[in-house]
């Protein structure tokens, strides 16, 4: 039998099928990643065709399908208007919803990834920083598992210091004689702003007027150590 259910979840993506309808990537609260279609929204005067856009947090139901759900009613818990409205906060959210659209599986329940996304859509339309996006990939690899090693060479164990490179192979920093054998250099500004990120001192960070070279770098490192992971290009790190 077709169920029915109601649920919570961020519109990842959206395709255009036939002459008025679409499919919808949503990561929701409590299904995971699911694909459904939205039957007439791309007709004129559609009820919901506005709620169902990319970055919108929306509470739905939906009729469960055997390879697609089916839209039948739609909410609109925030519809995230500054992103839409400023060209780089737009960006770089939809960068945010590629990496959680290529790490979240169907079906799968993520309640972290859900609550990770909504956060940093929300932190990004009240607070739009550069940096919100990096910190988005670098929390999105340490809860997949990807913590980067950043206190200590990931080559040889030294502690000592200095750590003037990265490898995403070796997962994490490198001293100085181990970076010479590989990996990509990394200046003491990055680092440390990347230690913050993932110690717990991001709302720090982000209150503290810093350059945009240490945010550059650790956004590069963020996109990079990403598509190593996961082995696939991020489409939209092009409009970063």
């Amino acid at each position: 039998m077709v169920s029915l259910y109601r649920d919570r979840g961020v519109v990842l993506r959206t395709i255009k099928l036939g002459e008025t309808d679409r499919i919808v990537s949503i990561l929701t609260q409590g299904s995971g990643k699911v694909r459904a279609v939205a039957k007439g929204v791309r007709r004129p005067g559609s009820r919901f065709g506005a709620r169902l856009e990319p970055t919108s947090h929306v509470a739905l139901q939906c009729y469960r399908g055997r390879e697609l759900d089916v839209v039948t009613q739609v909410e609109t818990i925030d519809a995230f208007r500054p992103l839409r409205e400023h060209y780089a906060s737009l960006t770089h959210a939809v960068s945010m919803l590629e990496a959680a659209d290529t790490v979240a599986q169907e079906h799968e329940r993520n309640p972290a990834l859900y609550r990770m996304l909504v956060g940093g859509l929300r932190t990004l339309a009240t607070t739009p920083s550069a940096l919100v996006a990096p910190a988005f990939f670098w929390k999105l690899l340490s809860l997949e598992g990807f913590h980067p090693l950043l206190d200590g060479c990931a080559r040889c164990g030294d502690e000592a210091g200095p750590f003037p490179g990265f490898d995403y192979g070796e997962g994490g920093v490198l001293c100085e004689a181990c970076g010479r054998f590989g990996g990509r250099r990394v200046r003491p500004g990055a680092l440390e702003l990347l230690r913050r990120i993932l110690g717990g001192g991001l709302a720090g960070a982000l209150a503290d007027p810093r350059g945009d070279d240490a945010v550059t770098e650790v956004e590069r490192l963020g996109v990079g150590a990403l598509e190593y992971h996961l082995e696939r290009r991020l489409r939209s790190a092009a409009l970063l």
